[in-house]
């Protein structure tokens, strides 16, 4: 999923590795040199829905304009990781 708005530097990156983790979901996120956020979730699918949901939020100092999502394949590696900007 890509999230947009006020995205980085209010850490949501670290918020959604600490959702995703407490929700048991596997996958990744990182930023983009766009502005925006980007990350692949992992689980079943109403953790997944929730935790799309949960993104339109996100930490305290975010400001989430835009939530898209898609579907991709399973994650290579098993828990959820921050990766490096891309």
């Amino acid at each position: 999923m890509r999230i947009e708005g006020r995205v980085q530097g209010v850490w949501y990156r670290g918020w959604a590795v600490q959702e995703a983790l407490t929700r048991g979901l596997a996958g990744w996120v990182r930023n983009r040199s766009d502005g925006s956020v980007e990350a692949m979730f992992s689980g079943p699918k109403d953790v997944v829905d929730a935790m799309l949901e949960a993104c339109w939020q996100g930490p305290p100092s975010a400001r989430v304009s835009r939530v898209t999502s898609s579907p991709a394949p399973e994650p290579e590696t098993p828990g959820f990781h921050p990766m490096a900007t891309l």
